[in-house]
């Protein structure tokens, strides 16, 4: 389930007035959910068996096999992650020093429907596959792609540079560029980071 979770993307949820950034994973066999603040990072991975208990002590009037109940909760998470809720479906959270509670309220076969996910801290190792690594190696990928830019707007410009100097002139004067500053530019981008984070 892991394994399979490590493909998910992230996606942002809202639950009242937090933020979180979230994934899960659902099989036949379980499921594995990770959620985060961005502050702390919390997780649960619940087997068949785990899922059966549970949903008997919350749903004492459903009798749905464990398989049917893991594809009615991915059919209420996945529209969640994808920005698109269930009209009919609640979310709500509670956080603890022990952890995080997701509380989900629905209906199945016209019968009101309840679960809740038990999620506790993340160990780091499964912060640093799942959060730390992918940021990094995204940045580093990112890095190397403004380089690339950069040196290719300073060829552009050695380019109309040489246009000129042969004497060719713009048919249209409003597609005039300034040559490209790399110094001004990342001054530029620093300052709109430090906007937006204050």
């Amino acid at each position: 389930l892991e394994s399979s979770l490590l493909t998910q993307p992230w996606a942002s949820v809202r639950f009242g007035e937090s933020t979180f950034l979230a994934k899960v994973c659902f099989r036949d066999t379980g499921y594995i959910l990770l959620i985060s603040d961005l502050s702390c990072v919390w997780y649960e991975s619940a087997d068949a068996e785990a899922v059966g208990q549970r949903s008997k002590e919350l749903n004492k009037r459903l009798t749905v096999h464990v398989s049917s109940f893991l594809n009615h909760l991915c059919s209420l998470m996945c529209p969640l992650l994808a920005g698109q809720p269930g009209a009919t479906t609640a979310f709500s959270c509670h956080r603890s020093p022990s952890g995080l509670r997701l509380h989900v309220k629905s209906e199945l076969s016209g019968l009101p429907f309840y679960w809740e996910f038990h999620c506790c801290p993340a160990p780091l190792d499964m912060v640093s596959r799942h959060l730390v690594r992918p940021l990094i190696q995204m940045n580093l990928a990112l890095q190397c792609q403004v380089q690339e830019l950069i040196s290719l707007l300073l060829q552009k410009d050695a380019e109309i540079e040489d246009y000129r100097e042969s004497g060719a002139t713009l048919s249209r004067d409003r597609l005039r560029t300034e040559p490209f500053r790399e110094e001004t530019f990342q001054q530029n981008f620093m300052a709109q980071v430090r906007n937006s984070a204050s």
